[in-house]
């Protein structure tokens, strides 16, 4: 997968890699002659006393080293360009590919896993394309050609080099094989990481309020003593390999001057030959040592680059159609926004009872539609089949006739207000907040859809009015306040279908009733489908269909499940004793 991943990405930066290939070729090069050089200093300027020669001789080495500085730097400038561009790339792509995704494939990869593949994966990836443009380009060149040179120097002692490179690539190969697997459950344990800190942040409230702040720490330790525990044996195994390197290196440079000086005694060869003869034994050694130094990154790029490509290749199941259809336009330009479902069905994957079976009703415009069940009945996953968060499993989820599959997802989401069950606000002001239901909306459009979902006089109250902050999720905000900016948003849209998720739960029944009221006058002709536990905010509702166990078992108004439904009645009893012993 990484081999793929780096294809894929890295193509529309070839200019950039084949810059990095040439000025990483020139600077080989050039050291590659210096020991030539330096050779001849010796030979023919030290040992024949001409000062001459060793000056003249030096200045061009001097030369060649800042060509060899400038080549370098200039290499590594391409490289690093090349290696962000990629990580940019992948972290839009994977970016991209998560929009798309249903809520079935989210929670099968989970936020935090979504969150380490998409930063801390990507790195990996990235710092193996940057280490590569600045090691592994030029490793090959620099040990093909320290051999070549080696060998012109003195063919007799190249057997050092066909001893010592083998032994130096099998005692790091065995160190390396011994890695992967660490990496692999390295990445496992910052995703652990990840979930627990995640969910401490976005509990910490809870956490306070039945005071587990120790066991909470004691699970993050937990985690973390994880991650240290893997990272430690990793980094040993890593730190086992550079004194082998080096170990290696220091005991085929003595091996070097032993036989060298043999053939210096006899006169087969000079001084400064056995000193460029070593520094191409060197250079060979430290190519070797520098491809062993990625070959220890690539593992853990590989891993990552796994998990990378598990996001990107893995469809939605929730696809757009090839041949989507309009939906055709009544009066006015506008939809009916009619909701029907016939005979649906649903199963989560591997589950052995599907959550909904045989749910069949129509939410005609104008109308308001009420569902109530209790907890676990199939509410939640009911509403996520109206805007194709998930596909009914079987039966057919219609808007206007239409079968939402067969409607382009912009489309169907363009005539459909949703406000969930959890509302969540992003960062930024109320204004920013209300405009993702319609990026044009007046202020006079925003100030109306307040006063509708009463929120315009908490909202006036605020220090800057519409252009108050709002912090991630809406935390500087109550819950209630929350939900209602969340309704407000929904109304700005101004769609034909509002879908609201037991979004009247954190109000109270004052502000329940007037929401309410003024959603039936200012909402007329579209279709209204509001999911409840709270029998008090659905009483007005024109059909009530009551939920249990993933089956409709009433069917009617207030007052007619009242007379035929037994399970609405001991909701409403439930409840009337509740408030009664309040």
């Amino acid at each position: 997968m990484l081999w793929k991943l780096l294809v894929e990405y890295l193509r529309p930066q070839q200019r950039l890699l084949f810059a990095v290939v040439v000025f990483q070729l020139a600077q080989s090069i050039a050291s590659l002659y210096l020991p030539t050089l330096n050779a001849d200093i010796i030979d023919q300027g030290v040992a024949k006393g001409d000062t001459g020669y060793i000056l003249r001789t030096g200045s061009l080495m001097l030369f060649i080293t800042l060509l060899q500085i400038a080549c370098a730097v200039t290499a590594v400038y391409f490289g690093a360009k090349a290696a962000m561009a990629l990580g940019r790339d992948v972290r839009g792509a994977i970016f991209t590919r998560v929009a798309e995704f249903s809520e079935q494939e989210v929670s099968r990869f989970g936020a935090p896993s979504l969150i380490t593949r998409s930063t801390n994966d990507v790195q990996q990836v990235q710092q193996l394309v940057l280490m590569s443009a600045t090691l592994m380009v030029a490793a090959p060149m620099l040990s093909i050609g320290g051999v070549i040179m080696a060998v012109r120097q003195d063919a007799q002692l190249s057997w050092l080099i066909a001893v010592s490179v083998p032994v130096l690539m099998i005692a790091v190969g065995l160190i390396i094989t011994r890695m992967v697997p660490l990496f692999r459950l390295m990445q496992t344990r910052i995703d652990s990481v990840n979930r627990v800190l995640r969910e401490q942040l976005a509990g910490i409230r809870v956490v306070r309020a039945f005071v587990r702040e120790d066991i909470e720490t004691a699970r993050f330790g937990k985690a973390n003593e994880d991650v240290t525990d893997t990272a430690l044996r990793a980094g040993r195994l890593m730190a086992l390999a550079f004194p082998t390197v080096m170990l290696v290196l220091n005991v085929s440079s003595v091996a070097v001057i032993w036989f060298g000086s043999f053939r210096i005694e006899d006169g087969s060869m000079q001084v400064g030959t056995l000193i460029a003869f070593l520094s191409y034994l060197l250079q060979i050694l430290m190519s070797v040592m520098m491809a062993t130094f990625m070959a220890v990154m690539i593992p853990r790029a590989a891993v990552s680059a796994d998990r990378i490509g598990a996001v990107l290749g893995t469809e939605s199941s929730v696809r757009p159609p090839l041949n989507p259809v309009s939906l055709a336009a009544g009066p006015g330009g506008r939809y009916s926004g009619q909701l029907e479902m016939r005979d649906v069905g649903f199963a989560y994957p591997g589950a052995e009872q599907p959550v909904l079976s045989h749910v069949s009703f129509t939410a005609r415009s104008g109308q308001t539609t009420a569902i109530i069940g209790s907890t676990g009945s199939g509410k939640t996953t009911l509403v996520n089949l109206m805007p194709r968060l998930f596909d009914a499993t079987s039966g057919a989820v219609l808007i206007d006739g239409v079968d939402v599959k067969d409607l382009h997802p912009d489309l169907l989401w363009g005539h459909i207000g949703l406000v969930p069950q959890k509302p969540y606000l992003f960062s930024g002001t109320v204004r920013s907040n209300l405009l993702y239901g319609k990026p044009d909306a007046t202020e006079e459009e925003l100030w109306g859809a307040l006063s509708i979902a009463q929120a315009e006089d908490f909202v006036r109250e605020m220090e800057g009015g519409l252009d108050a902050p709002i912090s991630q999720g809406g935390t500087n905000v109550s819950g209630g306040q929350r939900q209602r900016i969340a309704i407000a948003r929904a109304l700005v849209k101004r769609p034909e279908l509002y879908i609201f998720d037991d979004s009247f739960s954190s109000l109270d029944t004052a502000t329940d009733a007037r929401l309410r009221q003024a959603l039936k006058h200012n909402t007329a002709g579209a279709t209204l489908v509001i999911i409840a536990q709270r029998v008090s905010s659905i009483v007005d509702a024109d059909q009530i269909l009551v939920l249990d166990d993933g089956r409709i078992v009433g069917h009617g108004t207030h007052e007619e499940l009242l007379e035929t439904s037994d399970t609405y009645q001991e909701i409403v009893s439930s409840q009337l004793a509740a408030e009664e012993a309040a």
